[in-house]
């Protein structure tokens, strides 16, 4: 018996055969970091899942405003849809001036015109192209030097409804000088009560979470960003690439 000692075997005193056993009994220590590891993957996954659930309320909560104007108006590219929204705006006078940002460098504008129906005369004077970006954070640059260019305080931004945050996140880290007011096209899916059930949808929406998350990430942890647009080579390859 042993005197002037607790009664409760350590690791040192059980007999080699039981070592194997302790350390997965219920007070050791491995199993004490496997409990905290599983509770910290539970926090995190609750944390994700709720953070997906304010997104997707968010974006499908957008609305288009009414009447709004501002001095100028900018549309990033992904569909033609988004393009003729913002035109339809230009022509109606919610801006003085229209931005493509990031067209692909064998679109022509005439290309573009034709089939958002345009009149030339408003391609003419209003509708600047650019050619430069490459994503979201491409876009953000290029509209920024756009808008210094042109000394513009207020913008409209159009995008579809679920990539709008991620823009306007990407847009006011650039640039958080200028007014930008969300303008969303909504995508027809989000409107339904089940789109969850929809899975192109809820694939879409989940790959556009993911992305709004790493950018917050990125933010937080202070990572440097690439620029997002096309150097001179990566787009005379490009125009290349589609001639031939």
């Amino acid at each position: 018996m042993r005197f002037g000692r607790s009664n409760r075997w350590t690791s040192e005193d059980r007999p080699p055969g039981r070592r194997g056993f302790w350390l997965l009994s219920r007070h050791s220590l491995l199993r004490r970091f496997a409990r905290r590891l599983v509770l910290l993957a539970f926090i995190g996954i609750a944390i994700l899942v709720g953070g997906f659930l304010w997104f997707a309320d968010s974006v499908s909560s957008l609305r288009a405003p009414d009447g709004v104007k501002a001095d100028a108006i900018v549309v990033l590219t992904g569909g033609y849809l988004r393009i003729e929204q913002a035109v339809g705006l230009l022509r109606d006078g919610a801006g003085k001036r229209l931005l493509i940002s990031g067209a692909h460098p064998s679109t022509t504008p005439t290309q573009i015109r034709r089939t958002t129906q345009g009149s030339a005369d408003l391609f003419k004077c209003c509708v600047d192209i650019g050619y430069d970006a490459i994503d979201t954070i491409g876009n953000a640059n290029e509209i920024a030097r756009w808008i210094h260019d042109h000394d513009y305080k207020s913008v409209l931004v159009v995008t579809n409804n679920y990539h709008m945050l991620r823009s306007l996140h990407e847009l006011r880290r650039v640039d958080p000088v200028t007014q930008f007011i969300p303008y969303p096209v909504i995508t027809a899916d989000l409107t339904r009560r089940a789109w969850f059930t929809e899975p192109d949808t809820l694939r879409t929406m989940l790959g556009e979470y993911a992305k709004v998350v790493l950018s917050a990430f990125r933010d937080w942890l202070g990572f440097e960003r690439w620029s997002g647009l096309r150097t001179d080579e990566e787009e005379q390859k490009e125009k290349q690439a589609t001639d031939s």
